[in-house]
């Protein structure tokens, strides 16, 4: 399924005027590339997105990758840009229209994009000339853009969510994000930096450190992805801790858009015993240094629909659970180069859930003993046995496992459903924060309208839908000062010369005479074009009209 990894080249970097002088041509010459690997979801086991990787297609030097000539390429920055964005949603829609509605493409923002004002309106045109919906594309930022648009990230942010572009935090736990400003970014997934997960199934501190990257994402409803995943044990690490995303060779390379498209036909998936959710197979470890002793085991449980697993001594064990899970293992005692409550010991270090007997003829007390005492042995039982009574006691072995299995499957199930809740959460966070801003935007518009209505000459006065004086401005309040005050009046009785003898408002235009004055009186009704209510009554003179 994997396809052959990229190997790049042994040349000398590219320097500065080399490489500007060469994307230049390269930008002109149709010689960039994109490649696109997918990331693949930990529950379902399907494809849910791609990151689309910009490659150069070097004349002499063959396929370099984004970092042979990108950190050199300053002056193009943007055209690169550009020409990524126009590309992928080319390719999105490509994909789109032959089948894949729900296939999502991530693209690299440089730091230098994401303070240019005007890209987030160059991305919402782009996406409407493709007709790509907004939530089909991501944007990946890294914390280094973060820290440069300083006190500007808020709103840069915010302008893309308004937008309904998705936002990632690229290579999460390198830069300077702190806790309590990712709280505030209005993110929807983190990308754990592949330096943590290259060795998160063997270094404690990589696997505290993305276990809690996971579980705070999590507690602010944000997706976490892991990317540079290359082994079976690093994606079962990241499956069992809740990661809801992997990226890596592991599971596929970069593609062309060509190869993709062949490679999607394929239905590829995740293997099913590396879902978060899989219940797997029982399976036994056998280990004993008599080659008979392991053949009547295997034997006697051979009915019993074991997955089992075989050593000739301890060191041999070691090596199987280091390739394999196994639930239960039985273990003689007795065995050249290393005693079983050693191996054991060994066992409980490398596979900490696994359910450890000892079965064995030979009783070295005080090892066995401090064995049980330290939780490394669950059980002691001696040979000969009864079959019966062994396939009990391994029968109820496996059922303490899979007790523990199924706690485990439900605190990830109420884990799913809390990280479910945080995200619907942080969704409303945001479209409450996004409609504050637009009533204070409203807020604005409405003072600025008000400070123009109250200086104009002509006299103005506004009503409610229910009639009531809402608004008068200083012409109309000069103009009928005699009412004295008329803010929340019911029109029609406190200006009865500007309506008729049944007191409806005025409709359309109509004549009025105030003092010794006849004025056009117009009336506005108001919603045509904006949520207000009610209408606006404008009065001119005749005189003025006349002249």
């Amino acid at each position: 399924m994997n396809p052959v990894p990229e190997q790049p080249g042994a040349q000398p970097p590219l320097t500065g005027p080399q490489c500007e002088a060469g994307l230049a041509l390269a930008l002109a010459h149709d010689q960039l590339q994109l490649q696109y690997q997918p990331l693949v979801d930990l529950q379902s086991g399907a494809v849910v997105s791609l990151e689309a990787l910009v490659r150069w297609q070097h004349p002499e030097r063959g396929l370099l990758m984004a970092h042979d000539f990108l950190p050199q390429a300053a002056a193009h920055t943007a055209a690169i840009g550009d020409w990524v964005l126009r590309r992928a949603c080319a390719d999105l829609r490509s994909w789109r229209q032959a089948g894949r509605p729900h296939l999502k493409v991530a693209i690299n923002v440089d730091a230098s994009q994401f303070l240019d004002p005007g890209f987030g309106a160059e991305v919402a045109a782009t996406l409407d000339e493709y007709a790509i919906s907004p939530d089909a594309l991501s944007l990946e930022i890294t914390e280094t853009a973060l820290t440069r648009a300083g006190a500007r990230c808020d709103q840069l942010l915010a302008g893309f969510k308004q937008r309904g572009l998705c936002l990632t935090l690229d290579d999460f736990g390198t830069g300077h994000a702190s806790l309590s400003s990712l709280k505030r970014y209005p993110f929807d997934a983190i990308k754990i930096d592949r330096h943590f997960i290259r060795d998160v199934a063997t270094s404690g501190s990589d696997a505290a450190m993305s276990r809690s990257i996971i579980d705070m994402a999590h507690h602010l409803g944000m997706k976490v992805v892991a990317e540079g995943v290359e082994t079976e044990a690093q994606c079962d690490f990241l499956r069992r801790n809740m990661c809801d995303q992997i990226q890596g060779y592991f599971f596929a390379a970069p593609m062309a858009a060509a190869a993709l498209q062949q490679w999607l036909a394929e239905a590829p998936a995740l293997a099913p015993h590396l879902l978060r959710m899989h219940r797997p197979p029982r399976r036994l470890l056998l280990v004993d240094d008599e080659p008979n002793i392991v053949a009547a085991l295997k034997r006697l449980l051979r009915g019993d629909h074991y997955q089992i697993y075989t050593a000739n001594d301890g060191p041999q064990g070691l090596e199987v659970l280091a390739r394999q899970q196994v639930d239960v293992i039985v273990s003689d005692q007795r065995m050249p180069g290393m005693l079983g409550a050693d191996f054991l010991r060994k066992a409980r270090e490398l596979a900490p859930e696994s359910i450890r007997i000892m079965l064995s003829g030979y009783t070295e007390l005080q090892s066995v003993t401090d064995a049980v005492n330290e939780g490394a042995i669950y059980k002691f039982l001696t040979k000969p046995w009864d079959d019966e009574q062994l396939r009990g006691h391994i029968a109820e072995a496996f059922r303490v496992k899979e007790s523990a299995d199924d706690n485990q499957r439900l605190h990830l199930e109420v884990r799913t459903a809390n990280q479910e809740l945080a995200a619907a959460n942080r969704r409303m966070e945001q479209l409450l924060q996004e409609k504050q801003r637009q009533i204070s935007r409203d807020e604005i518009s409405l003072n600025v309208a008000r400070e123009v209505l109250q200086h104009l000459p002509l006299p103005v006065i506004g009503l409610d839908d229910a009639g009531m004086i809402a608004f008068i401005n200083g012409a109309a309040a000069a103009l009928f000062q005699q009412h004295g005050g008329l803010l929340g009046s019911e029109a029609g009785s406190a200006l009865p010369e500007l309506f008729g003898a049944d007191g409806a408002p005025p409709s359309g235009r109509h004549v009025a005479r105030v003092g010794q004055q006849d004025y056009a009186v117009h009336c506005h009704p108001m919603g045509s074009a904006s949520t207000s209510r009610g209408s606006l009554i404008t009065l001119s003179s005749q005189e003025a009209s006349h002249a």
